[in-house]
Parts: C-alpha cells; structure tokens; sequence
C-alpha cells in the first residue's frame, strides 16, 4: 500500500455505473489487482460499455448516521420505497444526501443485496458467482443509510386516497411513495416458464450460472435483442455452444440499420454462435433425458440442453391498477417531476413511461433518483431533464454505441465505411437525430 494513496480507491463510470476498484483491478483488460486508477493507460475503455477512463468519477457511498435493524419496524408514516435494485438504491442514496433523519422504509421481495445488473449479461465467461457480484449485502447498506429494510416481502396493494400501503408483513402509512419495482421479462406463450431460463436479477441469474458450471453446454438464447447478443457473446467465450434465435432475420431489428445489423450477426458467427434468424418457435417440449426440443414453424427441430429466453420486458401494472395511477407501457410520470398520476406517488428506473415511451437505461436513474428526493424534500431542483442515453452494446468482438434514439420511417445516411468501422446517422432537417458506430473504437479517420 503506498503512502501517498493508504486506501484503495474506488471510481464510477458516469455512464454505465460500473465501479472500478483499485484492489481487484481488470484482469480481464490487463489491469492487475492493485493498478492505481492514475497508472490506467488513456486508451483503457471501460469494460462493459465503452467508454474512456476520462468518463470516471471518485466514488465514495454516502456516510450517514445509521439505525440498527430491529425486528418490530416504526410504522409511522414516512418515505416507502418498493423495489431494491439499482433505482431503489439510488432514491435511497439520493434522499439521505439531503435529509438523514427522515424515516425511509425499503421494500424488497429479495434480500436487497446491491449488485450491478449490467455485469449479468458479462459474467458467465468472467468467471464469476452471485458472491463476487454482490457489492454489498442489503442489510449492510440498509444500516449504513439508516433504512429499514423489509425484505422478503411482497406488495399485496395500494391505497392511494389513505396514503397505505398493504404487504405481506402488514400495512404501512406513507407521507410519499416511490416505486421502483423495475420491469419483469416478456415470455411468449410458446416459450413455457418452467423449461426457460431468464436472468433480469441476481437470484434467477445465479441458478442459471450454477447450471452452466457443470461443464460445456449447449444454449438456446431466444431473442437477439442487446441482452440476448451479449449473453450470446458472454456464453461462447465461456466455452459453451450457442444457437442464437430470432424471429427477424437480422439482430437488433428496429434499433440498428440493416447494414450494421448484418456486420453484428457475422461477428456472432465469428465467434462460433449459431446465429437463426427468420425463426418462429411453435413450442418446446422436455426430453426423457433432460434436454429441451425446439419445434419451429417451418417443421425444423433443435435439441439444447438449456433454454434462456432473451425477449424483452414488461412493466406489471397490478400495483399501478391498485393504486390507480395512470399507465403506458409503464407508470406514466410527469417528465419533470416524476410525480405519477397520484400527487403523493413518484415512479423511476425500469417500471416508468415517459410520454408513453418505456425508460430502460441505467444512465438515467441517478439523475431520476435525485429528481425525486429534491420534490419530495421540497428542495429547490430544476427537475428531471430526459434526454435519450447513449446506448452501448456490451458485444467485445464488435463494439456498437449509438448516441439518440432512431425515428422509424426515417432513413440512415452513411458516414464512414470501412472493413473494421462503420458510422451512420439519422438526421431531420439537417438535425442529428441518431449517430450510430460500429465497430473498432479508436477515433473514425473519416467523417
């Protein structure tokens, strides 16, 4: 440990939310354990989504005063919070950096431990286990935030107009409530849950990867969305075998341009996925000896040993329906406030809609989470500014970031072309709408 530096330090991507620790390194991108965050090289990109060491910040978690966990919880009114992931941990932090005394309950239907949810979809072929991606026990960061913790416990509903709260451990009285419940995996009727695999948190993620542990397996991924291309990705450095399935003929359909598309299936393929697009699932079945058989339309069968389904979320509405907030496609929310359709209710994270549009990004929720604690405190805040993240998809063998959302209908206008890269933007009069590159990330020659 050297003198000018006693701890080990640790730094947050803005953009992303990954932490680089000091102690641990990047092994990974060459960065041994112990590697000061000032001896990175330049060119270090961070390893889930891109970006440059210039995009991290100091990171030290907030001290406060904390309350020890006690059995019997105060139930007089105070701020709840439903859902213990990135966006319940985030309102909490928020909230504590402006008022320590203000009772806060959490609610969690697991054990609130925190962990980064984007490492999920790189963790098979790193080597790690639920252990490793846990940052800190939620009882432990409950006492160091002063919350009490209700895990284990579920939602049974709402009552808006008495400001309560009813679930499995009994009724609570709420001054605000925020929900950040998050979003649950769409599962197609062909696809029954008892035979499919899906990893949108730690604990399924977990079973999943101690599976995948016995040895080289054979995979399903159904859905070459950003998740499943990543998990794709992830598996087969792992050493398992891929079949990759969609029902487009092309990865990322209505996100990336044909042309990018086909350079992001060919490097899958590279790789050693069995990429199958133009693939209709009619149903899937279990063998006698464990395996699973894919039936498909055109009368083709598949035998995997495991099935994971990759075929985007949904926000469930039975809280919403409960406590009669307006819904589209998730929790409306107003996009300054955050406030729901109930003036006492606030919404963030993976659940909400802003003007009918589903917000799935992680790089939002901090900037969400202290919108919320600022209207709640009565704190002067110009609110919440929404604007499109940049989307970078975790695909080592071909990187892929694209800067604003794309308009359908509107075409794609070639920028710079050549066998390791590829740019392309969207533009309305003259107006960037969509910047689109693919592939090696050093600085384009061309522009």
């Amino acid at each position: 440990m050297s003198k000018e530096f006693p701890q080990w330090r640790q730094y947050l991507c803005r953009a992303c939310g990954l932490i680089y620790d000091e102690e641990k390194g990047d092994p990974d991108s060459g960065l041994a354990p112990g590697t000061r965050f000032e001896d990175i090289p330049d060119d270090w990109e961070c390893p889930l989504c891109g970006v440059t060491k210039t995009d991290f910040e100091l990171f030290e978690k907030p001290v406060v005063t904390s309350i020890e966990q006690v059995t019997d919880f105060n139930r007089e009114p105070g701020i709840v919070i439903v859902g213990a992931g990135l966006a319940g941990w985030a309102a909490v932090e928020a909230i504590r950096q402006l008022d320590q005394q203000v009772t806060i309950t959490l609610i969690s239907a697991c054990q609130a431990d925190l962990y980064h949810k984007p490492e999920l979809s790189v963790a098979i072929s790193r080597g790690l286990d639920k252990t490793a991606l846990i940052q800190e026990r939620g009882i432990d960061a409950a006492r160091r935030l002063g919350v009490q913790l209700m895990s284990a416990t579920f939602v049974v509903g709402v009552t808006a107009e008495l400001n309560q709260l009813r679930t499995t451990r009994g009724s609570l009285t709420y001054t605000k409530l925020i929900l950040a419940q998050g979003a649950k995996p769409a599962l197609p009727k062909q696809l029954p849950p008892s035979l499919c695999w899906r990893v949108n948190d730690l604990n399924s993620w977990s079973a999943m990867q101690q599976a995948l542990a016995q040895g080289p397996q054979s995979i399903a991924i159904v859905g070459a969305g950003m998740i499943g291309c990543e998990i794709a990705e992830d598996f087969i450095r792992a050493g398992h075998r891929v079949a990759l399935l969609d029902r487009n003929e092309l990865p990322l359909t209505g996100l990336l341009p044909p042309q990018a598309a086909k350079r992001l299936a060919e490097s899958l393929m590279d790789l050693g996925v069995n990429y199958r697009g133009n693939s209709e699932i009619n149903g899937i079945v279990e063998q006698a000896n464990g395996t699973k058989r894919i039936s498909f339309k055109g009368g083709d069968m598949l035998d995997v040993d495991h099935v994971l389904a990759a075929t985007g979320l949904i926000t469930d509405n039975r809280i919403a329906r409960h406590a009669g907030l307006d819904f589209e496609q998730g929790i409306k929310v107003n996009p300054t406030t955050l406030q729901t359709s109930q003036p006492h209710i606030y919404a963030l994270g993976d659940c909400i809609s802003i003007q009918g549009t589903p917000c799935r990004f992680i790089e939002p929720i901090k900037h969400q989470a202290k919108s919320i604690a600022h209207a709640i405190l009565e704190h002067d805040s110009r609110g919440y500014v929404h604007s499109d993240p940049v989307i970078r998809l975790k695909t080592r063998s071909l990187p892929v970031v694209m800067k604003g959302l794309p308009l359908s209908g509107i075409g794609w206008t070639l920028i710079h072309e050549d066998t390791d890269t590829l740019v392309m933007e969207q533009r309305i009069e003259n107006q960037i709408v969509s910047h689109l590159k693919v592939g090696a990330s050093s600085q384009t020659k061309a522009a």
